[in-house]
């Protein structure tokens, strides 16, 4: 996927970063920046347009910036995608974005906003100096007077508050050097191009399925591939070149039940390196278990009309979701508004050592854990994107919140970076997880886990709920209603009613020993490592959705698509 410079300057941070993903373990050099850039084309132009800038920068009359920052990103892509046993699309791509900051006043207050700050321009990939220099030029330039604008714009903003922030507007980091290896796409495109294409002709081809392919309406698999290299210079004197890669192969299969809802399967495999993917063998079980599932689905009844309030029993995988969704956006520290006394956005703004999460669950971000149970981990990381080392930090303890995830701009009672500042490519850097770990203290086995729930619905005389993964917004994609004699029967057609905040802090009553491992390819890469989780109390109710008309007709057979 290429991007224009006007598509660039327009396109959101989601969009842009679904393209980007995890990180490589990086190499440490004793070096100084010189020494670290002299061998590499790209640092080297980088570094001395930046000591260019810092003496020659200075309108008539104007402030010079007190701090600059050069970021190049060099990004790799590669997708091909198969529907219906057939090849669809194969894309390639190779681009550099250049980012610069600069940034007028001073640490305590300075041109910087909430909305992010910064200019964008394309760069030579051929390692062309004088290229290279030039955009660096010209987004600087640029940077520079949009800083000025904006530093006049927040002085005036500032003077309607009677009381001034309390906290710097940004952070003073060390200096750092951090050269790690450079990182380039490698795959057998040519192997993965057909097991997609297989994959996605299973439900027509295949004995165990193929009886029911009539009822598949879609049948996607796709791989995409990416490895980025980025590199970043300031005035500070950091110098870091990192890389990481990220590859993921994907299957989505859909369908609607007789009464017309919509169904849908959707998982995958994901790794830091091709070769850590599925083998085709268990890729190719992958889809065929979805494709029963989604059969099983097309048959199951739907969910009770009578709204249900009780046990639910969350997987390590639905549990992983319901974290990601309500916890940790509301630990990445953003700041708030000027004017506002609140410590950060999100639902945690007053929640600093209080209880969050049940007293037995605690809970790290980690980015130096590279592996986990032998899997390589998509949010590890050493250095993050504003130039500040990697550090684990413990976001709970007992259940009560102890920190914040935080990149360079502070918030109340967190001064500095705990090296938690990350940046799709192309975007500023903002506060983002990395490894986030949740451990019980007291955890059980997945046998004393559904012998909980079945207590549970014993001594509560009624069927409760086990959800193996969801879908969408929170809602339930498999979803069993549990019986007190242990069997069980899936439904269809849920969602989850008063699953938030406040039930994290006082609904769960138990964690199981497994940790199922969730790697992101999102905005950021990131990983998160969740055990199983039971909840008292959740609600269950059917969704209220307006069920589509069936086909008119059924699909061509293979007979009548060979004519």
């Amino acid at each position: 996927m290429l991007l224009k410079l006007s598509q660039i300057k327009r396109t959101s941070a989601g969009v842009i970063a679904a393209l980007f993903l995890s990180a490589t373990t990086l190499v440490t050099y004793a070096a100084t920046p010189q020494d670290a850039a002299k061998d590499d084309p790209i640092l080297r132009a980088m570094q001395a347009e930046l000591e260019r800038e810092q003496a020659q920068l200075l309108l008539p009359g104007m402030q010079r910036p007190y701090f600059i920052e050069y970021r190049i990103d060099d990004f790799a892509t590669y997708e091909a995608v198969a529907n219906y046993g057939a090849l669809v699309r194969e894309e390639a791509g190779h681009q550099r974005i250049v980012r610069v900051t600069v940034r007028i006043g001073s640490y305590d207050t300075d041109s910087s906003t909430i909305r992010g700050d910064g200019s964008l321009a394309l760069a030579a990939i051929d390692n062309n100096p004088e290229a290279l220099r030039y955009s660096l030029w010209t987004a600087t330039d640029e940077a520079y007077k949009n800083a000025l604008r904006a530093y006049s714009t927040k002085q005036a903003a500032l003077k309607r508050f009677q009381t001034p922030p309390t906290e710097k507007d940004f952070a003073a980091a060390k200096p750092n050097v951090y050269i790690g290896p450079l990182v380039a796409l490698d795959i057998d495109r040519a192997d993965w191009k057909r097991r997609i294409v297989d994959a996605s002709g299973l439900y027509a081809t295949d004995p165990e399925v193929r009886a029911s392919s009539a009822n598949v309406q879609y049948s996607s698999a796709n791989l995409r591939g990416i490895a980025v290299n980025r590199y970043l210079v300031n005035t500070e004197g950091t110098i870091v070149r990192q890389g990481y890669s990220g590859y993921n192969a994907m299957i989505g299969v859909g369908a609607q039940a007789a009464d017309g809802m919509q169904l849908a399967r959707e998982n995958g495999t994901t790794a830091t390196a091709a070769k850590d993917l599925e083998p085709w063998p268990a890729f190719r079980r992958r889809v065929i278990d979805d494709l029963k599932s989604l059969e099983a689905l097309r048959n199951a009844p739907v969910v009770s009309a009578e709204d249900y309030h009780g046990p639910v029993l969350f997987s390590g995988d639905a549990a992983a979701d319901v974290l990601n969704s309500l916890f940790i956006p509301n630990v990445e520290a953003k700041r708030p508004e000027m004017g506002t006394t609140a410590r950060t956005t999100g639902v945690y703004t007053s929640s600093f050592h209080a209880g969050v999460l049940p007293e037995f669950l605690n809970a790290t971000d980690d980015p130096l854990t590279t592996t986990f149970a032998g899997h390589s981990l998509l949010g590890a990381y050493a250095v993050d994107d504003e130039g500040v080392p990697a550090q684990p930090v413990d976001i709970v303890a007992n259940g009560k919140l102890q920190n914040f995830l935080i990149g360079r701009t502070p918030i109340k009672d967190f001064p500095g970076s705990n090296g938690h500042g990350r940046a799709p490519v192309g975007q500023g850097a903002q506060p983002h997880a990395g490894v986030m770990i949740f451990k019980s203290k007291t955890p059980l086995s997945a046998d004393a886990m559904n012998a909980r729930l079945l207590s549970m619905a014993k001594d509560q005389s009624r069927d409760v709920y086990a959800v193996e993964t969801l879908g969408g917004p929170l809602a339930p994609r498999v979803l069993y209603l549990v019986h007190p004699d242990g069997s069980r029967q899936l439904v269809r057609g849920a969602v989850f009613d008063e699953l938030d905040n406040r039930s994290l802090r006082s609904g769960i009553v138990a964690a199981g020993e497994d940790e199922y491992i969730a790697n992101s390819l999102g905005i950021v890469p990131s990983t998160t490592i969740a055990p199983s989780l039971l909840f008292d109390s959740i609600g269950v109710k059917r969704a209220a959705e307006e069920q589509q008309k069936l086909p008119y007709y059924p699909p061509p057979t293979e007979t009548q698509a060979a004519k």
